[in-house]
């Protein structure tokens, strides 16, 4: 499908500026929606965002890290040393409070990042105002009206932007769920936590503590305050906390707020778990938060949203482009809604087991706590928790058919190169390990890179062990493993059709 309307580079952040209109916009400028604009500027999609913020300016502590898989896809794209430079690596998965040492698992980011989620959207901004995409900030998206041609999108300041596709990224409460009639299915709020960045008079009780309320936590923030985690006693209360709410929550665990006072900010969060019915209404697609919210424990909601826009990007700039047909973004709802809900399933089975300290539960966590010591439960959750055990359903075959391709260190014409290095311009590959010829690739030349390369090392995968070495390989823009082959190359046309479209006469 062709570009509607011709690209506009006028300045956003002129309000009243004449505005053509753009290929594809995207609601919502955090993590899921910057990645997505990267996506799509690397693939030469004219992309925009709308923001609220008039930068990337947060109000509290929000995610605090980058788990194993995430940093993998930011390698693929030749960013990962910007966020490495800034975090701190550390052993970040865990379930239910039991950590779990990801150290042997076959990835070259074999840790997860502890990185608070403002200096991951500084990064990932500057990364997209490199690739020249508009954000259109302080502003909103308040409505739009989607048409067999495109979208009419309506911004806060009166102005419209005309677009191909429109993506929410908006968050929990994505206005862009909501006026696409997309149901947002799940079960209520069990819980309710504070969480805030405070000044104490008196010496706190650091730690972590569990009693019948539920789970509390007092620690030292990045700028020197206390951060603050307690869960509330009635979990009725509800919109914007106050310092009264967080003193009188503290007082009923600890029986004194230590003379909390100078909040710099407090939020409120629950345990709900709600998930998309759908991930795409017509022209209308949802990533991230908007698509999934969930609590916070294991820290996988950031990184969720990250994958879905690495797995979104590539497939709407070929239909974009008009190298694929529309049934090629029906692909991202069905691989990626099956990962959000194990999302949703294992932080509602961790919430269970840390809600309370009665003599059941704790009994309980005992026991997951002796199984996740075991070696191969550690590695089975380990790689669950950082996303590196990720398969989509592409069919029987080979194991690394579905799953996230190794960045091997590759022999190619003579010289040592990482496998990741290739994939930076977010381009398929097809890598030949056999010594039989090359398969004809040309109709597909101007989406596929074709390279003979020599491996000696182990074929290993995370949850999975060693696997036999593959004589060819297709991977996705997305790292995944799309086609595996032999010297036969049987069905490589099939799977290039599928995923790239018909190739060119």
């Amino acid at each position: 499908m062709p570009v509607l309307l011709p690209t506009s580079r006028s300045r956003p952040s002129d309000k009243r500026a004449a505005v053509a209109g753009h290929a594809v916009v995207i609601a919502g400028g955090g993590p899921t929606g910057l990645m997505l604009a990267a996506e799509l500027a690397l693939a030469q999609v004219d992309v925009a965002i709308v923001e609220r913020r008039a930068g990337q300016d947060l109000v509290g502590t929000r995610a605090g890290g980058l788990h194993a898989r995430s940093i993998e896809i930011l390698d693929q794209r030749g960013v990962a040393e910007r966020f490495l430079r800034e975090g701190q690596i550390v052993q970040l998965a865990g379930f239910a409070w039991t950590r779990l040492d990801i150290g042997d698992l076959p990835t070259r980011h074999a840790y997860g990042l502890a990185l608070r989620q403002s200096h991951i959207e500084r990064i990932l901004a500057d990364w997209v105002r490199q690739l020249a995409v508009p954000i259109y900030g302080n502003r909103e998206v308040t409505g739009f009206a989607q048409d067999e041609t495109g979208v009419d999108v309506t911004l806060s300041d009166g102005d419209t932007l005309r677009a191909n596709y429109l993506v929410g990224c908006d968050g929990g409460r994505s206005l862009v769920r909501k006026t696409a009639g997309i149901d947002f299915a799940g079960s209520d709020p069990t819980l309710s936590n504070l969480m805030a960045e405070v000044e104490m008079a008196e010496e706190p009780a650091w730690g972590l503590r569990h009693d019948a309320l539920g789970f509390h936590g007092l620690s030292k923030a990045e700028s020197g305050r206390v951060l603050v985690v307690v869960t509330e006693a009635a979990r009725e209360r509800s919109g914007e906390p106050g310092l009264r709410d967080l003193s009188d929550a503290l007082v009923d665990v600890y029986g004194t707020d230590f003379g909390v006072q100078d909040p710099a900010w407090i939020s409120r969060f629950t345990d709900a778990a709600r998930q998309a019915a759908s991930y795409r209404r017509g022209r209308v697609l949802l990533a991230g938060d908007a698509a999934h919210i969930h609590h916070s424990v294991g820290g996988q909601g950031l990184n969720t949203g990250l994958q879905d826009a690495v797995n979104l990007g590539w497939k709407l700039a070929q239909v974009v482009k008009g190298i694929s047909p529309e049934a090629l973004l029906d692909t991202y709802h069905t691989e990626r809604h099956p990962v959000a809900a194990r999302v949703l399933r294992n932080t509602r089975a961790q919430i269970t087991l840390l809600r309370r300290a009665e003599d059941g539960l704790t009994a309980a966590r005992e026991v997951v706590s002796e199984l996740l010591a075991m070696d191969e439960p550690r590695r089975r959750f380990g790689a669950m928790m950082s996303g590196l055990d990720i398969s989509y359903d592409l069919g029987e075959g080979h194991a690394l058919l579905g799953r996230r391709m190794p960045d091997l260190d590759l022999t190619i014409e003579g010289r040592p190169l990482r496998l990741f290095t290739l994939m930076h311009g977010a381009r398929a590959l097809l890598l030949n390990f056999g010594e039989a010829p090359d398969a004809d690739i040309a109709p597909w030349a101007d989406r596929v890179s074709l390279f003979r390369a020599g491996y000696d090392g182990a074929w290993e995968l995370p949850a999975v062990g060693q696997v036999l070495a593959p004589k060819a390989v297709l991977v996705r823009p997305d790292g995944h493993v799309a086609w595996i082959g032999d010297e036969k190359r049987s069905g490589l046309a099939e799977a290039m059709t599928t995923w790239f479209g018909p190739g060119s006469a």
